[in-house]
């Protein structure tokens, strides 16, 4: 418990991370509010109304590699590995406390989103609401997701120990480079579906016959992640600090 409160305590005593929530606040609500605006307030399903909520996902994991990273950079690491010698035991504690952030944040950031965009709604035959199961799987989904990319960006952290290039990877990764990936001939059928973040998202998606189905996808996200965590302790424990 004390490792998980001193990593609390980090992570709330430094200004990024309020900036960070505040930019994916703000990217979450902006990109609803001008999908809004360009369709003239309609929607085509509750996913439609989350695309703020997706991009803002890198601006997060932006902030997990962070509260790794910065610790090299300014080589505090040392001192909280003189503190806690297990390493290992740090990296529990950065994940645990950056996945229960994760969680609230992402699960937030979409019931806002959503609930402006059914605010800004004008079409009545298509009416924004949360009356299943699977709706709320598509917003609330999203907490679990930023729950795992966090994880998966904190071991990005401890794996390249740079911020410039932890954040140039969470940035690309999700954004850009599984859809390149994707481009090569026959990986977008074999392997594409299976990609972390095409996996992931797969959680939060509309329509019938999901390939992969939804709780699938989420634990293929959740399976690469743990291969990575995996590397990254492994790594934490070989390395000089």
């Amino acid at each position: 418990m004390s490792l998980l409160a001193a990593e609390r305590i980090k992570l709330g005593t430094t200004r990024s991370p309020y900036w960070c929530i505040a930019a994916v606040a703000a990217g979450a609500l902006l990109f609803s509010l001008i999908t809004a605006l360009n369709q003239s307030g309609r929607f085509a399903s509750t996913t439609g109304s989350l695309i703020g909520v997706d991009l803002s996902l890198s601006i997060f994991m932006v902030l997990a590699a962070l509260s790794v990273t910065t610790e090299y950079r300014f080589n505090t690491i040392r001192s909280t590995f003189l503190a806690a010698p297990r390493r290992v035991g740090v990296l529990v504690a950065k994940s645990v406390v950056v996945g229960l952030l994760g969680l609230v944040v992402g699960a937030v950031m979409a019931l806002a989103a959503f609930f402006l965009a059914q605010a800004l709604a004008k079409d009545p035959a298509t009416p924004l609401t949360l009356s299943t199961a699977e709706q709320w799987r598509q917003v609330l989904g999203w907490g679990p997701i930023f729950a795992i990319a966090g994880v998966l960006a904190v071991a990005v952290g401890v794996i390249v120990r740079q911020s410039a290039g932890a954040i140039a990877i969470v940035l690309i990764w999700p954004l850009a480079l599984e859809g390149l990936l994707k481009l090569i001939p026959g990986v977008a059928d074999s392997i594409g579906p299976y990609l972390p973040f095409t996996a992931g998202r797969q959680f939060v998606a509309d329509g019938p016959n999901l390939d992969p189905s939804p709780w699938v996808g989420l634990g293929v996200f959740a399976a690469w992640t743990a291969v990575i965590w995996l590397l990254a302790a492994a790594l934490l424990r070989g390395r000089d600090a």
